[in-house]
């Protein structure tokens, strides 16, 4: 963040009352994402000043959920980046020919698009066995999970929900439409659970076959990647396949640990 010395003190404030006030920890994520976050609600408040936005935050519980969900919800779509979809499919089928229970684990999960792209993805494929699927989608985000649990979409302007749709054979198997509403059919449903987790204040979680975490490490700081990496690799089972998001790779000092199944789509092996 650029400005005065001023400005700098008052923007720590936030992030103090931040702290102080809202289930997320600001100290883990780099400062430019916090910056961006933080001056979009301020816009919305209609607010240029930091220590102004600080009172806000103090005393208005609405605007704290509100921000918490402005720093937790990111951008997501189901089967965001179609190749790597490809790549998880012949993971699945592998797996599932090959294991009774076949765990994934999409962390963080956001409004639940990405958990249900792959419970979709099993029912669609008949090479992949979905009884023996299990997804969890977690977030730090209650608000994100209650979505996620309802599991309804709606096309709008920016979002084309039959558009994100495509790759699979038949979407009115796994979504009922109602005009611009797509609500998730039960069959998909059963596979996928949901709970809060944070990623790096909740620690590890049994062992899963695929883990999911893509485009979060770019907004974390550098500083506390290697912890988050930590719980994911503890959250993995010995043979497990990773994947990241387009723009995220391995750390150099554990790539050692990992093969790459597919690297430019980011899906990795572990060893």
């Amino acid at each position: 963040m650029s400005g005065s010395v001023d400005d700098e003190t008052a923007f720590e404030g936030v992030l103090r009352q931040i702290d102080d006030t809202v289930p997320f920890e600001p100290g883990y994520y780099n400062e430019s994402y916090l910056d961006r976050r933080i001056t979009a609600r301020m816009r919305r408040r209609d607010t240029e000043s930091h220590a102004e936005y600080e009172r806000i935050l103090r005393e208005d519980a609405d605007e704290r959920q509100a921000l918490m969900d402005a720093l937790t919800i990111n951008v997501t779509e189901f089967f965001r980046n179609p190749e790597m979809w490809d790549v998880l499919r012949d993971v699945l089928r592998e797996r599932t020919a090959d294991q009774r229970r076949v765990r994934v684990w999409s962390a963080p999960s956001a409004d639940g698009r990405e958990p249900y792209s792959v419970a979709m993805l099993a029912c669609d494929d008949p090479e992949i066995d979905e009884s023996r699927v299990e997804v969890l989608g977690s977030d730090i985000s209650e608000e994100a999970l209650d979505d996620a649990r309802e599991g309804v979409y709606h096309t709008t302007r920016t979002t084309d929900i039959a558009e994100e749709l495509e790759p699979l054979s038949d979407p009115d198997r796994y979504v009922e439409r109602d005009e611009d509403a797509f609500q998730v059919r039960p069959a998909v449903k059963r596979l996928v659970e949901f709970e809060t987790h944070d990623l790096i204040r909740d620690g590890a979680r049994d062992p899963f076959d695929v883990v999911l975490c893509r485009n979060l490490l770019i907004y974390i700081d550098v500083d506390h990647k290697a912890a988050l990496f930590d719980t994911l690799e503890a959250s993995l089972a010995d043979d497990g396949v990773l994947v990241l998001g387009m723009t995220e790779s391995v750390p150099p000092d554990r790539s050692d640990r990992y093969e790459p199944i597919d690297k430019r789509r980011r899906v990795f092996g572990r060893r």
